[in-house]
């Protein structure tokens, strides 16, 4: 028998009822319209809908021996590969609470018998279109959602790279501190990740203001632009009006920040996290920083933790001034600040987290670090040859 050339392009009706003459007569109903595939018990029909290219629509009886049609619509519903197939009810049990029960379970419509093929045919016809306006609703959704994901990364994307440009602004006239944006970036997120299950932190230290805080780390001395050269690239200790002017860096970058905001006009959490860092990160812990003096838990977490971040990297990183100490020299100096110049439980934290700060100062070297490493490495090659 010769296959009609649109006959895949037809929707597939599965028909369900016990009686091979019921079977028979919608089947011939249906043929000339769509697809049909036919079951004679709730079994056959869940075997059906599991085991192929499921269809379009179920046309379901109630009343069959072993598995009735309330059953099948039950496990149709509760299954996720099946559940948004329409289910319509073709049955003889017309009582209204028959009905309710039907479409409490999930059924889209419910027909007596005996049928009106007009009827019939109508009711298939409207839920299919139905179910296609649907399926095409869903599809465009999950099209949407997709580009509006990838529009999102786009843009994430590019405000990271925009904050490291302007971080780096910053570092680049003080050419010696090289990657310092980002050690102390993944200094404080490791620090966070560490400190959310204290107490004292936990109900600040969420994973999405972890994240704003690994985000906005990198502006912490954006300040730094508006200090003139000769003191932010003096090779040595600073005078005491140096030094002052040295200190307004904080107050600079803050201010920096704050102006961008209100040129964007709305508040954006990763700029309001920055600006705390910006202002906030040379406070100590007895109240002796800069530039408001704050002590104690008034100083903002998040100028906390990059006070600690900042002063490491500043002890293992060579300056104009002096060399890199090694690690262990600077885990000492911390620890004497325990209490007066950083907050108690992060130095704790920073203890628990040694070999992960370590890590991350191997990986963001600075070039001539990492020249000097690998001439000390070449050197214990040729003095083990």
């Amino acid at each position: 028998m010769p296959i009609p050339p649109d006959f895949a392009k037809k929707e597939t009706i599965l028909v369900v009822d016990d009686t091979p003459d019921n079977l028979s007569l919608m089947s011939n109903l249906l043929k000339d319209h769509y697809r049909v595939k036919a079951a004679q018990s709730g079994e056959k029909a869940l075997k059906i809908l599991r085991g192929g290219e499921p269809p379009d629509l179920i046309l379901l009886d109630v009343m069959m021996p072993g598995m009735d049609g309330y059953e099948v619509c039950k496990a149709v519903k509760a299954d996720s590969r099946t559940r948004d197939i329409p289910v319509i009810f073709l049955t003889a049990m017309t009582a209204a609470e028959d009905e309710k029960r039907g479409l409490e379970l999930g059924a889209v419509d419910y027909i007596t018998k005996p049928i009106s093929p007009p009827i019939v045919l109508a009711r298939v016809r409207a839920h299919l279109n139905l179910k296609s306006a649907s399926d095409f609703l869903k599809d465009q959704n999950a099209y949407l959602e997709g580009e509006v994901t990838r529009r999102t990364e786009e843009v994430m994307a590019l405000q990271d790279v925009t904050i490291l440009v302007l971080a780096s602004l910053a570092e680049t006239r003080d050419n010696e501190t090289g990657n310092h944006i980002r050690r102390t970036q993944y200094y404080v997120k490791i620090l966070a990740e560490k400190l959310k299950d204290n107490p004292r932190f936990s109900e600040y230290l969420t994973d999405h203001q972890t994240y704003v805080l690994f985000k906005s780390a990198p502006l912490h001395d954006i300040g730094k632009v508006g200090i003139p050269d000769r003191i932010l690239l003096k090779p040595g200790r600073f005078e005491p009006e140096e030094f002052e002017v040295m200190k307004t860096h904080t107050t600079l970058g803050y201010e920096a920040i704050q102006r961008a905001e209100a040129q964007l006009g709305e508040e954006v959490d990763f700029l309001a996290c920055a600006k705390e860092i910006a202002l906030c990160h040379q406070e100590k812990w007895d109240g002796s920083g800069y530039p408001r003096g704050l002590r104690g838990d008034d100083i903002p977490i998040s100028g906390r933790l990059m006070a600690l971040a900042d002063v490491y990297d500043a002890l293992v990183s060579r300056r104009v001034y002096k060399t890199g100490m090694p690690h262990e020299q600077a885990i000492e100096i911390i620890c004497e600040g325990k209490g007066c110049h950083f907050d108690p439980d992060i130095v704790d934290a920073f203890l628990e987290v040694l070999d992960e700060f370590k890590e991350v100062a191997a990986r963001f070297q600075d070039l001539d670090q990492e020249l000097a490493a690998k001439k000390e490495q070449l050197e214990a090659r040729t003095g083990q040859a």
